[in-house]
């Protein structure tokens, strides 16, 4: 099927299906595609694939002395303890 006409889009709608569209860095088809497909079943939402940004601020923030610090205090940590291991 090459296209398919949807009446009835009302003025809301139809700016929140284009601010989501932008919001994912799609076309605003792309995006209608793509939901529909998801909620017909036809395109499984993939599980364990998140992605989080709650960390992002921070990265390229650290000094110089506070970057190794951070370092030393994960270096640390990962010394194995032979004792453990016996």
């Amino acid at each position: 099927m090459g296209a398919l006409s949807i009446r009835g889009v009302g003025e809301q709608l139809s700016i929140l299906l284009k601010q989501h569209a932008k919001a994912s860095n799609k076309s605003v088809n792309q995006f209608v595609l793509e939901t529909l497909k998801q909620h017909v079943g036809l395109d499984k939402s993939k599980q364990f694939t998140r992605k989080y940004e709650d960390m992002d601020d921070l990265f390229g923030k650290w000094s110089e002395s506070e970057y190794k610090q951070i370092q030393r205090k994960i270096d640390g940590e990962r010394k194995i303890d032979m004792e453990l291991w016996k």
